[in-house]
């Protein structure tokens, strides 16, 4: 079994918010020890979310050592938080964005300098001091990797060195069968979405490398290039779905390969730091049971990108806090602590990796060449374009018009349906006009109507005025028939399937079943039970307390798909944005 200090380190939210703020990451805020040390330097740390609670409980060590540098002691209190909500809150009101009431911090853990890249065009933008204008140390590292069943990987090595476009370039639809393994029929991967996520960031700015052939000085003109953006669009088309955090697909995997049921997902592959293919492996993200079948991790022959953990003093630090965050840096970058990092699956601040890593994640001391972060204006630049280079998607909305919807929300006026579909427009917001998306309400009432479920809008090419115009029509009534309506979206899709999109159910209800012409669970999960060869993938919102969120689970989960809990009303525009942000 895993230790419970170990499952403490496990990522919590992996997903690191960019944009607008739109999504409140999850955080901790705890203060290490009372702040009644006599003479001690306050010294406060925000870390991203993967390491806060290692960097959390490095922190109580170093309190408690009496350790000094020159004639001061140092008390250090550590914040966790996503790097992008981290990075939005550092370039404007921190108590205000941050949401952890903590005091704005002197120094700044992100899980990549891709971050701080960021900030620095945020500063500009608005006319602020540069914070992170510099080059950092590293207190830890972990490279992005491809990590594969290990039959998979083992095979794919015997062909000698392989690359990005080798690898997740592989036709959908010849698949396995381009070397020589039919029987493995279709190829898809998992990664996260580059706008909510490091690792999905740092995917897609590797694919772009891999197009130039080059490890640095990546331009501008290079995203514009046909060839670039073709090779681009390759490996985009061949992504399962997107995540809004890639330990829900690592689970996901491990789920179906405890269950000895390889049928129950349909990735290949997945996009993931080097670091998570450790924890895999040893059981972390499987209740402490190891894989029967472990990830091997495959590194590109072109190269791969580092997420490199920089150490970030920012410039409010005054000189005292400046001499406490060189010394902290130290303690991290001591052995004892780098020993730490190592037992969690990071290689150490010079980027080496212990016996136990490369003999766990079956990979490499040396993972071959690392790319140069591009500018920070390359960046920019990437996530634009990966907007009109993404896979496109064919999506089912079903959206709840029970009796129930018409009650209010606790703590608002609005009705459960208003408040709902309010969401639901600001979220499809998020989608590509190229995308088609479909409309149904259903209930166990529609006047006249036979079945318990009714098409607002067929599938068709996005338009999202009057997908939210329709949306204000819907009614409500009558009880909640969630199960013949998953059961029918599902096949409605399989019989519009489309191979060049990622084709989705998504479900939005405030109830539980209540129809009882068809109320048997196990039924049904068995009737959507994922097809590897044609997945359709069911994500449900559960919108109320009323919700039963343990079946909305065990419905995604039968397909791939994912439940989101907004049950809290606060988080329901999160969820959407979350859940839509995976097409």
């Amino acid at each position: 079994m895993a230790s419970r200090r170990t499952q403490r380190w496990l990522p919590v939210a992996f997903a690191a918010t960019v944009g607008l703020a739109l999504i409140a990451g999850s955080y901790t805020y705890v203060s290490t020890v009372a702040r009644d040390r006599s003479g001690c330097v306050v010294l406060d740390v925000v870390s991203s979310t993967e390491k806060s609670e290692l960097v959390k409980d490095l922190a109580e060590r170093y309190n408690g050592s009496r350790r000094r540098f020159g004639d001061r002691c140092a008390d250090v209190a550590v914040t966790g938080l996503t790097s992008g909500q981290a990075m939005q809150a550092l370039a404007g009101d921190w108590g205000a964005l941050s949401g952890t009431g903590s005091p704005r911090p002197q120094v700044w853990l992100p899980t990549s300098t891709l971050w701080t890249g960021q900030l620095q065009l945020l500063d500009q933008a608005a006319g602020h001091q540069v914070q992170t204008g510099g080059e950092y140390e590293s207190i830890a590292n972990s490279p992005l990797v491809i990590a594969m069943p290990a039959a998979k990987a083992r095979y794919l090595q015997q062909k000698g060195p392989l690359g990005w476009g080798d690898i997740l370039g592989m036709s959908g639809e010849q698949g396995w069968a381009q070397f020589g393994k039919p029987e493995w029929k279709r190829f898809t991967f998992g990664k996260d979405n580059p706008n909510l996520s490091t690792s999905g960031l740092a995917a897609t700015i590797a694919t772009y490398y891999a197009a130039t052939n080059t490890s640095s000085d990546l331009t501008t003109a290079d995203l514009r290039d046909p060839k670039v953006t073709r090779f681009v669009r390759q490996i985009e088309a061949n992504v399962s779905h997107y995540s809004d955090d890639v330990v829900d697909l690592l689970r996901g995997l491990a789920a179906a390969d405890l269950a000895g049921d390889a049928a129950a997902s349909d990735l290949s592959a997945i996009v993931t730091q080097e670091e998570l293919v450790y924890l895999y492996n040893k059981g972390e993200l499987s209740g402490g049971q190891e894989p029967n079948e472990p990830l091997v991790a495959l590194y590109p022959k072109e190269g791969t990108f580092n997420l490199d953990h920089p150490y970030v003093v920012l410039p409010q630090a005054d000189a005292a806090q400046r001499a406490a965050a060189a010394d902290f840096l130290a303690f991290l970058q001591d052995d004892r602590q780098q020993r730490d990092f190592a037992a969690i699956g990071f290689r150490d601040h010079e980027r080496a990796a212990s016996d136990d890593l490369v003999k766990v994640v079956g990979g490499s001391k040396a993972p071959g060449t690392l790319f140069e972060p591009p500018s920070p204006e390359v960046v920019q630049g990437i996530k634009a374009g990966w907007a009109t280079l993404r896979k496109k998607a064919n999506i089912l909305m079903a959206v709840d018009v029970s009796g129930s919807m018409t009650a209010n929300k606790v703590g608002n006026a609005q009705t459960r349906l208003a408040y709902a579909t309010s969401a639901a427009k600001k979220g499809i917001e998020l989608l590509n006009s190229e995308d088609r998306v479909g409309l149904w309400a259903f209930s166990s009432r529609f006047d006249g109507a036979k079945l318990p479920y009714r098409e607002q809008l067929p599938l068709s090419r996005l338009d999202d005025r009057s997908f939210g115009a329709k949306l204000d029509t819907v009614r409500s009534g009558g009880g909640t028939a969630l199960y013949t309506t998953v059961r029918a979206a599902q096949r409605h899709l399989l019989d519009n399937y489309d191979r060049t999109r990622i084709n989705a159910v998504v479900v939005l209800t405030d109830g539980e079943n209540e129809y009882p012409q068809d109320n048997d669970l196990d039924k049904l999960l068995r009737d959507i039970e994922l097809d590897p060869d044609r997945p359709v993938k069911v994500f449900c919102i559960a919108f109320d307390k009323g919700s039963d969120l343990v079946s909305l689970q065990k419905i995604a989960a039968a397909t791939g798909g994912k439940a989101f809990d907004a049950r809290d009303p606060e988080k329901i525009d999160e969820a959407f944005v979350k859940l839509l942000s995976s097409f």
